[in-house]
């Protein structure tokens, strides 16, 4: 018997005993192919020495001290090289545990921003429908996947929610023609309507995560909710926990727009899993507000030095072995194999991505886009049928109607060959294939 409360339970999992690459090794001796990544986190590979010696290192000279009392040098460094990276001007980061402090950090940032100028009025948020942002209470409230927030709803709802740049299921009825301008006008509406003086801040992903499975906006989405941020006055927050430090190819995610937010958090690949670790990073505009009027805010495990030590060596790792340029082409390589490999799966709707970053969805129906009905367990058995080849992939559901739709994700490590990715592929259509006969 287990005395540990698992996040999937009442099934026994099996032991992970080891990995390296792009493979996971059970007690069994069974090995998988990592092919999300785990959540879409593991960027440099699985076992790679050089940031477990980092770990090491820091730990020996400082394992912990608290961030009110010290810095380190093993922070103070890692700033100085990440800095030079983020999309904004003269950045300052403040480092946490993962994705959801860094948008917990985020949200009271801008608020404490909008103290500072004397703009007390504003504490609204907008997020996005069928969106995903952490599991802390704000950040669950900037987010709108209606499943995670269903049993919550009580403590909820103080944010504000517009539909999402979804270019499967677009809600635009003139779509494709100038989707982004449309979803700038419906952001527009909702703050004047909020009344602008009350709104502090926009949050979105640069491409929907795990929520609507890698779907990419059209180019002229960014800008144009950029434009309506800047004209309202209303902080532009980009979640790039999911998307940052490579994954879709660029560093960040709005790299690919050449957005440049007030404030970008990131988690996940800032040291591929190798330690709980992310930041939020602001500009310098927004540091300077905050600096002279305080910023009240804070967690016990913020400004972690072994956190930052092996952040860094992340990063020195994606740098020498052009990591982010491998996302990229391996990227293009999955996205054009996948694609083909379910053109004529009748099940799959939509194949997407941008990077090491892809979408699967799963449909009833081709010509109507009908979900399948969640009853069915389709992305479970999908999932099931793919564990089994000794493939892992991410799954979610419930994007449609906040119960049925049904999304596969991939995102490998970058370090993914050829014959690997091509493996990821002749596996995922396999499963996908076998629902057929179910």
């Amino acid at each position: 018997m287990s005395h540990v409360f698992h996040r999937v339970l009442n099934r026994n999992l099996p032991r992970a005993v080891r990995a390296k690459g792009v493979w996971i090794e059970d007690d069994d001796g069974r090995r998988y192919l990592d092919g999300a990544g785990g959540a879409i986190v593991v960027g440099i590979g699985h076992g790679d020495r050089s940031l477990v010696d980092a770990m090491a290192e820091q730990s020996a000279r400082t394992s912990y001290v608290h961030a009110t009392a010290f810095t380190t040098d093993a922070l103070e460094s890692y700033a100085d090289a990440v800095a030079p990276l983020l999309p904004m001007d003269d950045p300052r980061i403040y480092p946490v545990s993962g994705g959801s402090e860094a948008v917990e950090t985020a949200i009271k940032l801008a608020r404490a921003f909008h103290l500072a100028r004397g703009e007390a009025s504003r504490t609204l948020v907008i997020g996005r429908r069928s969106s995903y942002h952490g599991n802390t209470l704000a950040a669950l409230d900037a987010g709108g996947k209606e499943a995670l927030r269903r049993p919550y709803e009580p403590w909820l709802g103080r944010f504000l929610h517009v539909d999402a740049a979804y270019e499967f299921r677009c809600a635009n009825p003139g779509h494709p023609a100038g989707c982004g301008d449309w979803h700038a006008e419906r952001l527009d509406r909702a703050i004047v309507e909020a009344g602008p003086s009350t709104v502090a801040a926009f949050i979105a992903e640069p491409v929907a995560g795990a929520t609507l499975a890698a779907a990419v906006p059209t180019d002229d989405y960014w800008p144009a909710v950029a434009e309506v941020c800047r004209r309202h006055g209303v902080l532009l927050i980009a979640d790039e926990v999911m998307t940052g430090f490579g994954r879709t190819g660029r560093w960040f995610g709005v790299d690919h727009w050449g957005v440049r937010p007030d404030v970008l958090t990131s988690g996940k690949g800032s040291t591929s899993g190798y330690f709980p670790f992310g930041l939020t990073a602001c500009s310098g505009e927004v540091f300077e507000a905050v600096r002279e009027h305080g910023f009240v805010h804070g967690f016990t495990w913020s400004h972690n030095g072994v956190g930052a030590a092996v952040a860094h060596a992340a990063l020195r790792r994606l740098q020498d072995g052009d990591l982010v340029e491998a996302s990229a082409r391996q990227g293009e390589r999955l996205l054009k194999s996948l694609s083909s490999a379910l053109a004529d799966e009748p099940s799959v709707g939509d194949v997407r991505g941008i990077g090491l970053m892809v979408g699967v969805e799963l449909v009833a129906d081709r010509a109507s886009k009908a979900p399948f009905p969640r009853a069915l367990q389709t992305t479970e058995r999908a999932v099931a049928a793919a564990r089994e080849a000794g493939l892992l992939l991410y799954s979610s559901t419930g994007h449609v109607d906040g119960r049925d739709g049904d999304l596969v994700m991939l995102g490998p490590p970058f370090v993914i060959s050829d014959e690997e990715c091509d493996l990821v592929v002749e596996r995922t259509a396999a499963a996908i294939a076998s629902l057929r006969s179910a």
